[in-house]
């Protein structure tokens, strides 16, 4: 096991990782801001699904999801179509025209990581890659664990003395 040291500077290193993301949010269209880019994402990786799929994957609430969701909509890079099992719920499925958003997306975020890191070996980034995957195994999908219920008080029927 590491010794504690390492874990406080694991901790450092993950809690700068904000600088990353934000700097490869910057290469992001306009048009096409971080959120609409996870729901285009999300809808590649796992196909079409409802709202509410959606706003468990993304972990976020479902009004905003739902937000996201109409920005994407309004783009015309998915379709928000009635599920035929309930028609008060969408399914979300991607268009031709979200496919060529993700490949824009995908070529912006490839170009960015090139340029910033071009002083990298290949083994290097072979060695990020598979430790990036190990640590998201570890953490599993990252949805909050509920809370534990409290601990049941034993009641006595007992009066006083």
């Amino acid at each position: 096991m590491a010794a504690r040291r390492q874990y406080e500077e694991l901790a450092r290193q993950l809690s700068a990782i904000g600088a990353v993301k934000r700097g490869l949010g910057r290469v992001l269209p306009h048009e096409c801001p971080a959120g609409s880019a996870a729901v285009l994402t999300l809808l590649d990786r796992h196909g079409e699904m409802r709202m509410s799929r959606l706003a468990e994957l993304l972990a976020i609430d479902m009004s905003v999801t739902s937000r996201h969701v109409a920005h994407v909509a309004d783009r015309g890079w998915i379709d928000r179509s009635p599920d035929p099992a309930d028609k008060r719920s969408r399914i979300l499925r991607l268009t031709p025209a979200g496919q060529d958003m993700l490949a824009e997306l995908s070529e912006r975020y490839m170009n960015a990581l090139v340029h910033y890191l071009a002083d990298w070996s290949d083994d290097e980034v072979d060695q990020l890659n598979t430790l990036l995957a190990r640590l998201r195994t570890s953490f599993g999908d990252c949805r909050p664990v509920p809370p534990e219920p409290p601990p049941l008080v034993e009641q006595t029927t007992r009066t006083p003395a």
